[in-house]
């Protein structure tokens, strides 16, 4: 760690040189050197502080006995004839210790004189090692001889106090505090990024019998999945034998990695680069070119911090595009890719659309959790999720995860876009606000209830953001009475699950838009009976399978759910869904196994249902429910209502997949897809309309969030 300093002084070769010499001064003596002439004073005084050293210095153990090196070493000779170390250089601490005990032991011997007084003199010289004879520097030139600058660098680092001196150390200091990285972020407060492949490897560990866990409120913390999964040996048991560089780097490692006692941060590239071909399409290939930046780091014990910025271009499946494109937001801008956010056009038929997500992690106690960013939340233990799902664009969001006894309690507030043609004041997009609250409780070793709420408002009379929505534990349904009952819009939902073994749980949601008593027990089927429910069921190690997972969801949402009569208000953002990927007026079945073998992984899934579309033929122009974002006072009736009115649509989704874990520290995939799907309504119109194709696309992805093509 040879510095400006160091390299200063070794410039000399081992000379000493002392520093503020004059014609009137007389250098320190020994008592050996009394009788010796002027002249010789600087070299019998150099003699003897060599001789002193040679006799006294004692190589540490740490330091192997051949070891070849130097060290540099300032010293002075005080006012009092005392002497004291100023700066030493070394290859190791314990020499400088050595060194500075060495110094302690020299006797007191006459100070340096000028005009008569006494004075201090300050020296520089080189100690070579191994100490022989060989490495004994030649006869130094007399103090009289070395020019003397008071300005110069040489005096100036010679008289800087020791908190400069140690100051001037500083960047070296802390560029040897780094240490070896040892995978601080599988323990910290940082979110496990949120693919259903990803939380599959843990799922079962988290899900065991006799577990305090609470597996609804998505993303986890590693902080929480690492009390039943062993990350760092998991992560071991998938290294490969790579020595170079590039090979730890492709196969292992991140690609920037620093740790030190209170610090840690990594760096990865972010890949999605994928090439197809969609059988149903008019152009040649499908394709995704995604790059990206992928941050992470801790400062101390309670903070971390998450960053990733995507850019991409891509063109999809036809009915993707399509589908894309009747997100489309005010302005020019084509389309909006689901769950990514507002696409302009590339070339002439493909999309350019950039993303970001980051956030801060803190823990002020062990039972609190705050975080602040940029991204997606998801309850529930399902595929789907019925409360608040993944599939529309990152928003802002504030999150408070409270976790004690067998509680834990989310908050999560949220700001929202309304970016349709007729929501645009002023050219600009407006924005509402959500707040939610999840309360997770573990009734027993095997039974979970949770219960939600949820309220969504906007800046009704300059309201802006409700401060009284900031209270976490208040009823949100009477804070909507009390603004209004056309201020807001609320939804109530529920969630459970049950254990049936280590190898088999239960689970299922229901969500409550809007209830009447009188009409459910009327028997009419009213529009008001704004509800839906889950079932689902997970079979871990399926048929004495290691590894295989088996999995079952039925979703069912009544018309009109979600929606709302201030088309501002409904449970929605960038014209996506908040909750489930088909908005409301659907049965669905969802069947997916997944297994995965050291670094490979599988997965077979069918999704299959029943929806019903808005006819919007210029005649027939109501709501018939499926669409959150049309008024449900435009409905045809108000009883009879049942789930598929209007084009009653049998829709397919099946897919296969094969993939080969690359890097498990960046989580980068290669794989190839296969999937079919079948559309297929009772009528026909310009934006509902028989479809049959099949898609394959391969390529190789950092696995960070879900992509869904079940639509």
């Amino acid at each position: 760690m040879k510095t400006f300093i160091l390299g200063l002084f070794l410039c000399a070769s081992a000379a000493m040189y002392a520093q503020d010499a004059t014609d009137y001064q007389i250098p320190p003596r020994f008592e050996n050197c009394q009788d010796a002439e002027v002249k010789q004073l600087d070299y019998c005084f150099n003699q003897e502080v060599y001789k002193l050293i040679y006799s006294e210095f004692k190589l540490p153990d740490s330091i192997d006995k051949n070891y070849i090196g130097q060290m540099a070493i300032i010293f002075e000779v005080a006012k009092d004839g005392n002497f004291k170390t100023i700066y030493i250089d070394a290859h190791s601490k314990d020499l400088k210790e050595e060194a500075k005990r060495v110094f302690e032991t020299f006797p007191t011997i006459q100070p340096a004189t000028y005009n008569g007084n006494p004075t201090f003199k300050q020296y520089s010289f080189n100690l070579y090692f191994p100490l022989n004879q060989k490495n004994t520097p030649q006869v130094l030139p007399s103090i009289t001889d070395v020019k003397t600058d008071n300005n110069s660098d040489l005096n100036q680092i010679a008289q800087l106090t020791d908190l400069q001196q140690k100051a001037k150390q500083e960047f070296d200091s802390v560029q040897k505090a780094t240490t070896k990285y040892t995978n601080k972020a599988y323990t910290s407060q940082i979110n496990i990024p949120f693919s259903h492949e990803n939380y599959f490897r843990f799922d079962q560990d988290i899900n065991r019998i006799g577990t305090n866990s609470h597996t609804a409120s998505k993303p986890y913390r590693y902080e929480d999945v690492s009390n039943y999964y062993d990350f760092s040996a998991e992560n071991l048991k998938l290294q490969k034998d790579a020595e170079s560089w590039l090979g730890r780097k492709l196969w292992n490692e991140h690609l920037a990695q620093i740790q030190g006692e209170d610090y840690w941060f990594t760096v990865d590239p972010i890949l999605d680069l994928q090439l197809g071909k969609d059988t149903d399409a008019d152009f040649g290939t499908t394709y995704n070119n995604t790059r990206g930046l992928y941050i992470q780091g801790g400062l101390g014990s309670r903070l971390s911090f998450s960053a990733s910025v995507f850019e991409s271009q891509g063109r999809f499946a036809q009915y993707y595009n399509q589908y894309a494109e009747s997100l489309k937001a005010f302005g020019p801008d084509p389309a909006i890719i689901p769950g990514r956010g507002i696409a302009k056009r590339f070339k002439e038929d493909a999309y350019d659309y950039p993303a970001a997500e980051a956030y801060l992690s803190y823990t002020p106690a062990k039972f609190l959790n705050v975080q602040f960013g940029h991204g997606k939340q998801f309850i529930g233990d399902g595929y789907r999720s019925l409360l608040q799902s993944d599939v529309a664009s990152p928003y802002p969001f504030l999150k408070l995860n409270t976790t004690f006894w067998k509680i834990k309690y989310t908050n999560t507030w949220t700001w929202l876009k309304d970016v349709r043609d007729a929501a645009v004041v002023d050219k600009a997009f407006r924005t509402k606000y959500i707040a939610n609250h999840y309360l997770s409780w573990n009734v027993s070793k095997r039974f979970n209830l949770g219960l939600f709420e949820s309220v969504i408002w906007e800046n009704t009379n300059d309201r802006g953001f409700d401060i009284n929505y900031l209270n976490p534990l208040i009823f949100f349904r009477a804070i909507e009475f009390e603004t209004g009952q056309g201020a807001g819009n609320a939804i109530l939902g529920a969630s459970g699950k049950y254990k049936l073994s280590d190898n088999a749980n239960v689970y299922g949601q229901f969500i409550l838009d809007e209830f009447s008593l009188n009409d459910v027990t009327g028997g009419n089927k009213s529009w008001k009976n704004k509800f839906g429910f889950q079932l689902g069921a997970k079979y871990y190690n399926a048929f004495k399978v290691k590894n295989l997972m088996l999995q079952a969801e039925y979703n069912q949402v009544r018309p009109y759910t979600y929606s709302h009569n201030t088309i501002i208000l409904n449970y929605a953002h960038n014209n996506q869904p908040m909750a489930h990927l088909w908005g409301a007026n659907f049965r669905e079945l969802v069947l997916i196994g997944r297994y995965q073998k050291d670094r490979w992984f599988g997965e077979a899934k069918l999704v299959t249902g029943i929806r019903g579309f808005d006819v919007n033929d210029g005649t027939d122009n109501f709501s018939y429910g499926g669409d959150v974002y049309q008024d449900y006072n435009d409905r045809p009736f108000d009883t009879g209502v049942t789930i598929g009115q209007g084009i009653k649509t049998t829709s397919v989704n099946a897919s296969t997949q094969l993939g080969y874990l690359v890097n498990p520290a960046s989580n980068l995939k290669a794989f190839v897809n296969l999937s079919y799907r079948n559309f297929n309504p009772e009528a026909q119109t310009a934006s509902v309309y028989n479809n049959s194709t099949v898609w394959i696309n391969f390529g190789i992805r950092t696995d960070l969030f879900n992509w869904y093509f079940d639509l």
